[in-house]
C-alpha cells in the first residue's frame, strides 16, 4: 500500500528507454576481484556449502568480522556479537526491528537512505527528522538537540554519508554521541562504505566512542566493501545485547543468508590491506573525473570525502526541480541522475530541490563519455 514506486525504478526505466549513461543507482559496471570469485566457486564446489548456513552466519565469516572490527580497536565477539544477513539492507530493518516498539521516536538524518524510514514506519516507530543543509553538509547542532527527547529510543546515522559524500567529523560524532547518552538512545550506524574514504580522511565508527559500544549496532556490507552489489551479504556487529534483538528479528526475516557467498566474503577479509588500498585509489580517480564532469558542465559540488556518491547544484544551468532536471538529464542529455527530495521529509524538501546525486562506481570510460554528454548543459 503506503510504499510506492521507488524514484530508482522510474529512472531505472528511463535510462534504458533513451539508452543514458545511468549515473544514478549506486550498481558499480565493473566486476569485483577475481580471485574473490574464485572462493566463491571453490566454496560451491566443495559440497559442504550448499545447505542452509547458521542463523547468525558462518563461523568463519563472523570471525573475519570481527577481526575486522579489530582494526578499530573493537572487541567483537564473533559468537554472540555479529549477524550476517541477505545484504546491509536486511541488516537496517533487523536492528530497526530488534531495537523499536511501537511509538518509540528515532531521529533519521536526512538526506536518508530510502529503506530507513519504511523500517521505522513498518516497526510502529515515528520519524524525526534532522536535515545536512547544503553545499557543506553539515546539521545544525540546535536542531539536532531539539530532535531528542524523552520518547527517542533509536538515532540512525550514516557515514560515510549517501548521498552527500560526507565523512562526519569527531566532532560531531563526539556531539551526536553525547545527546544518545543523556537520553539513553541507541544507533544504529550504517557504515557500508567505510572503506571509500578519500584524501587521507579516516573514517571513524561512533562505536569507538568512550562508552558507545553498547548502545551502537553498526552496520557493514560486501556489496560496498568488496564490489559485489549481487551477492547480497551484510552484516552487524556490536555488544551482544543489543545483537540479541536483531538476532531474533533475523530469524524470523530471512532467516539465513547465502552460505557459499559467506565463505568467499570470509576469504575476501583475508585479503592484504593493499586491496583496499587500491580500491580507495581507483575510487578517488573516479570521483575526480565526476569532479571534472559535473564542474565543466557548470554544476556546483562540494568534493565528497567518501561514498561513490555527489550531490550537486545545477540552478547555474536549469530552471526547474529536481525531477524534472532528472528526468531532462536523462531524456534529453542522456546521463541518469537522482533526485535528492526523495530522500527527505515533506517540510525539508525545499532544501534540495536545486541539486541532483551522480554516482560514480563506473568504468572510467562511462565518466569520461558523461563528461562529454554533460558538457551540453554548459552551452
Amino acid at each position: 500500500g503506503q510504499f510506492g514506486t521507488t524514484i530508482f525504478t522510474e529512472i531505472n526505466n528511463l535510462a534504458r528507454e533513451h539508452n543514458a549513461l545511468n549515473l544514478g543507482q549506486g550498481k558499480p559496471d565493473f566486476d569485483g576481484p577475481a580471485q574473490i570469485v574464485e572462493a566463491a566457486v571453490k566454496a560451491l564446489q566443495s559440497g559442504d556449502n550448499n545447505q542452509y548456513a547458521p542463523g547468525p552466519g558462518t563461523p568463519n565469516l563472523r570471525q573475519a568480522i570481527s577481526q575486522h572490527a579489530a582494526r578499530y580497536d573493537l572487541d567483537v565477539d564473533a559468537d554472540g556479537g555479529v549477524i550476517v544477513t541477505p545484504g546491509a539492507t536486511e541488516c537496517l530493518f533487523a536492528s530497526v526491528m530488534g531495537l523499536i516498539d511501537p511509538g518509540d521516536e528515532v531521529i533519521i538524518i536526512e538526506p536518508f537512505f530510502d529503506s530507513y524510514v519504511p523500517d521505522v514506519v513498518m516497526a510502529g516507530g515515528v520519524p524525526v527528522y534532522v536535515p545536512l543543509h547544503p553545499p557543506a553538509w553539515t546539521f545544525d547542532p540546535d536542531e539536532l538537540k531539539k530532535a531528542f527527547t524523552d520518547k527517542t529510543r533509536v538515532l540512525m546515522l550514516n557515514t560515510p554519508h549517501n548521498p552527500t559524500g560526507r565523512v562526519f567529523t569527531l566532532d560531531e560524532l563526539t556531539m551526536i554521541a553525547d545527546l544518545c547518552k543523556e537520553y539513553d538512545v541507541m544507533v544504529i550506524s550504517d557504515e557500508v562504505y567505510e572503506h571509500l574514504v578519500f584524501d587521507g580522511v579516516q573514517h571513524i565508527p561512533i562505536a569507538t566512542l568512550p562508552d558507545m559500544f553498547e548502545r551502537t549496532i553498526t552496520i557493514g556490507s560486501a556489496g560496498k566493501t568488496f564490489g559485489m552489489t549481487g551477492w547480497k551479504i551484510g552484516w552487524a556487529y556490536g555488544h551482544p545485547d543489543l545483537i540479541r534483538g536483531m538476532a531474533q528479528a533475523h530469524q524470523f526475516i530471512a532467516f539465513a543468508t547465502n552460505h557459499p557467498a559467506q565463505e568467499a566474503v570470509a576469504y575476501a577479509f583475508s585479503l592484504p590491506d593493499d586491496y583496499f588500498e587500491a580500491y580507495r585509489q581507483a575510487y578517488t580517480h573516479k570521483r575526480d573525473l565526476i569532479m571534472d564532469a559535473l564542474t565543466n558542465a557548470g554544476l556546483k559540488a562540494e568534493k565528497p570525502k567518501g561514498t561513490y556518491f555527489v550531490m550537486a547544484d545545477f540552478s547555474d544551468v536549469f530552471e526547474g526541480n529536481d525531477v524534472e532536471f532528472a528526468r531532462y538529464l536523462t531524456a534529453e542529455i542522456g546521463v541518469a541522475c537522482i533526485p535528492p527530495t526523495f530522500f527527505y521529509s515533506q517540510p525539508h524538501k525545499y532544501m534540495v530541490e536545486k541539486q541532483a546525486r551522480f554516482s560514480f562506481c563506473k568504468v572510467d570510460e562511462t565518466l569520461i563519455a558523461a563528461k562529454e554528454k554533460l558538457a551540453a548543459l554548459a552551452r
